[in-house]
């Protein structure tokens, strides 16, 4: 498994729409077994975003479909900062499978 946690600082007063966004892109992305976009309670404007995939490949493929294509091309002008936190192996958890 692969996972991903990021850290994404919006436009002051634009989270909510940045986050409606990104969630829209998320309809089907193969091999995603989670993906979570949750406010960050300490600051009004930022966004923290994990991940868990079945492999790297299937989350580096996600970067080209179209619904996520369209989904960064719209949701860039809202972006004020990107912060990749950390890159995991899950090892399983409530709703992934074992790793």
């Amino acid at each position: 498994m692969y996972g991903m946690i990021a850290r994404i600082k919006a436009q002051p007063g634009k989270r909510s729409e940045l986050a409606a966004i990104l969630l829209e892109g998320t309809g089907i992305m193969p091999g995603c077994l989670n993906y979570v976009v949750a406010e960050d309670m300490a600051d009004p404007d930022t966004l923290v975003i994990t991940e868990a995939w079945d492999s790297k490949q299937s989350h580096d493929n996600s970067l080209k479909l179209p619904a996520v294509q369209a989904a960064m091309t719209k949701g860039r002008p809202l972006i004020a900062g990107f912060e990749k936190i950390a890159e995991t192996m899950p090892l399983g958890g409530v709703g992934l499978p074992r790793g």
